[in-house]
């Protein structure tokens, strides 16, 4: 595959966005578990980085009664998923021009565009912001009975069965909010890492390869929910895993969506 260099900056309208086959997701995932295997002293390690911060801080918040907080912050770390991915991207990179790998990849990553990044980074967070807080506001205005005790918050508001309008409206808004997270950022952020062009170049590009790929990138999304939730439910272990095979899928995906000579 042909060297992919950094180019000056461009508007959204110049940047080709390649037409892909159903089929494609599966072959993203294909190679980003050969480059997994092919950078595996630092792909797993950098799994196993993400499994030990998200199980300190869950006991954390354990520790501190706030327990009811872990499954908002799993949504969050959906939203946030393409940032903590990005020393995988690099190494992807590295491995596809047989370049050595080293440790402070996401630290290399970050350097070559961190304004840019920065600006993904808090379009990411203002999502997850929305989505709170409009939990709160729809908590306020559906919720009816006694306000649950903090230790048994989610069990009760939303696995009870007693107060469906609040969990419908929670998961619809929450879905529509991360579909437009997941558009800005399903392909953003490599492509920024890769390339001097500006975070709002970078987002558009990325809702355009959403958009007129919709079903392959949505087969794509399912995977990535699919991938990672098999992580999150045991407990953050498979995370160690799963978070290094999406990472390195992404920057194929990345790839397969932006021609490499614009």
């Amino acid at each position: 595959m042909e060297q992919t260099t950094a180019v000056d900056a461009v508007q959204a309208a110049d940047i080709v966005v390649n037409k892909i086959s159903f089929a494609k997701p599966w072959e993203w995932i294909e190679k980003g578990w050969r480059d997994m295997l092919a950078a595996r002293r630092y792909s797993l390690t950098y799994g196993a980085a993400i499994v030990l911060i998200s199980g300190l801080i869950t006991l954390g918040l354990k520790s501190e009664g706030m327990f009811f907080i872990v499954p908002f912050l799993v949504a969050g770390f959906y939203l946030l998923a393409p940032i903590i991915g990005l020393g995988l991207y690099q190494m992807s990179a590295h491995v596809e021009r047989n370049e050595p790998i080293q440790f402070c990849s996401a630290l290399e990553a970050w350097r070559r565009n961190q304004a840019q990044l920065g600006v993904i980074t808090a379009g990411l967070l203002i999502i997850m912001q929305l989505w709170m807080m409009s939990n709160f506001v729809l908590f306020a205005l559906l919720y009816t009975g006694m306000h649950p005790p903090l230790e048994n918050f989610f069990s009760t508001v939303f696995l009870s069965g007693e107060h469906n309008a609040f969990a419908f409206a929670s998961m619809a808004v929450g879905f529509l909010l991360a579909w437009l997270a997941y558009a800005i950022s399903a392909i953003s952020v490599p492509m920024l890492m890769d390339r001097k062009v500006d975070g709002f170049t970078a987002i558009r590009t990325s809702v355009k390869a959403v958009t007129q790929n919709w079903a392959p990138m949505t087969l794509w999304a399912l995977l990535i929910v699919f991938f990672i939730g098999l992580g999150l439910l045991t407990f953050y272990v498979g995370l160690a895993i799963a978070m290094p095979l999406v990472g390195h899928a992404t920057w194929h995906a990345y790839r397969d969506l932006v021609p490499s000579d614009h």
